[in-house]
């Protein structure tokens, strides 16, 4: 049996240490049987487009499109809520019909987190609102409720710490969560 290949999504690819953590986790796919695929690694030089970000946009869809399954860590970064770059490829994923396996690092729902940087308020009709009047999700979910039912569709939830634990970005612990959760999908 070819190994199976997981896209290796998340923020991870904008630390300073983003090399490392890729190969960490590719080293983590291997000794799970897997191959990883990691971003940073895409080649996106010879990639079609004009531009160095339609170049890495057109290699990434790439790699999305070659692998079997996506690890996604939907952890907060430069907020509250998911990179933005890493909710499009798990939405991506979803639309191909591919499984999709999250964490994140963060063990507060979104709606805490919003309430803690944004304030919150009661609002008509039992809802919430932050100080600007906007409506906060209370769903109890990691992140946006398309986020988090992406993985509902697929019968799993996004991997979170317990909330006594308060791990950094880099912390793998989620991430190898969802490299067992993905062994067990295909069967191995």
């Amino acid at each position: 049996m070819t190994a199976k290949q997981i896209y290796l999504a998340g923020p991870e690819v904008f630390l300073p240490d983003a090399r490392e953590i890729g190969a960490r986790k590719k080293m983590l796919c291997e000794e799970f049987g897997f191959v990883g695929l990691y971003p940073l690694d895409n080649g996106f030089a010879d990639a079609p487009g004009e531009t160095a970000d339609e170049k890495i946009y057109a290699a990434n869809l790439a790699l999305m499109r070659e692998a079997d399954a996506g690890v996604f860590n939907l952890s907060p970064f430069r907020g509250v809520n998911a990179d933005p770059g890493t909710a499009f490829e798990l939405g991506f994923f979803g639309a191909l019909g591919k499984p999709v396996f999250a964490y994140t690092n963060a063990a507060a729902p979104l709606f805490d987190r919003v309430a803690a940087s944004h304030g919150v308020h009661g609002a008509p009709g039992g809802d919430f609102c932050d100080a600007s009047g906007l409506l906060i999700e209370n769903f109890g979910n990691a992140d946006n409720l398309m986020l988090d039912g992406a993985l509902k569709a697929q019968g799993r939830r996004i991997v979170r710490p317990d909330a006594s634990s308060l791990p950094g970005l880099g912390d793998l612990t989620g991430f190898m969560a969802c490299l067992r959760q993905a062994r067990l999908h295909f069967g191995f």
